[in-house]
């Protein structure tokens, strides 16, 4: 039996490796950084960014084991479909990234280098220009309203009753029991009047409700909740 060792390094050279993992690792920082810079809500993490960073250069070294033989790609997609991941991704712009730089990691570990560059810093002018221009923004500003009522009576109409003069448009979301059925939340999305404030809103729930709490949610839209 032939027990020889092989070393299929040779289908590569040293120099593709430096050039594959110094290039995606200065153009996932790129990315990282037009990340960080571009982000607004409170969900920012220094963990997910160095995971951007990490996965460019892991995509790259991958590519290049890969390299064009079928086999081992096959391989390597059984090895990798082991692995679970179960951090919930909060915002879908995050997932974005994730793809932008498992695409330039192909790219560089494909050798397709000036691909991996120009994408890379095309794709990143175009997110700071949305970021800096604020596109596809919505400008109208909603509220969300959760009022805790007892079980016992329809209290629908006079919370809609102080909906109606304190905002300009309202829509049930949920209804829940809460606290084991002693209590019944109802959720509304508003959009309150000019001049208006939440605690004004507050207030007249408060009077209706018999004193349950009531939580005015102000920009849920650009927060995460």
């Amino acid at each position: 039996m032939d027990f020889s060792f092989q070393d299929l390094s040779g289908t590569f050279s040293v120099a593709d490796i430096a050039i594959a993992m110094s290039l995606s690792f200065v153009l996932s920082v790129v990315i990282g950084w037009v990340y960080r810079a571009t982000h607004r809500n409170v969900s920012y993490s220094q963990s997910y960014v160095q995971t951007l960073v990490i996965l460019g250069m892991l995509i790259a070294l991958i590519m290049l084991v890969v390299g064009s033989n079928i086999a081992r790609a096959f391989a390597l997609v059984g090895a990798l479909s082991v692995v679970r991941f179960r951090n919930a991704i909060k915002e879908t712009r995050d997932v974005g990234f994730i793809f932008l730089v498992m695409g330039v990691g192909m790219a560089v570990g494909t050798r397709f280098y000036v691909l991996a560059v120009v994408a890379a810093v095309a794709i990143s002018l175009i997110i700071l220009v949305m970021h800096r221009f604020d596109w596809f923004a919505l400008n109208v500003r909603r509220q969300v309203v959760k009022v805790q009522v007892p079980p016992d009576g329809d209290y629908t109409e006079a919370i809609q009753d102080v909906l109606v003069r304190h905002t300009d448009e309202f829509e049930l979301v949920s209804m829940e029991s809460i606290r084991g059925g002693a209590l019944i939340e109802l959720m509304y999305t508003v959009k309150i009047k000019k001049g208006k404030e939440p605690a004004d809103v507050i207030s007249a729930l408060g009077e209706r409700n018999h004193g349950q709490a009531v939580t005015v949610l102000t920009g849920y839209d650009q927060t995460d909740l």
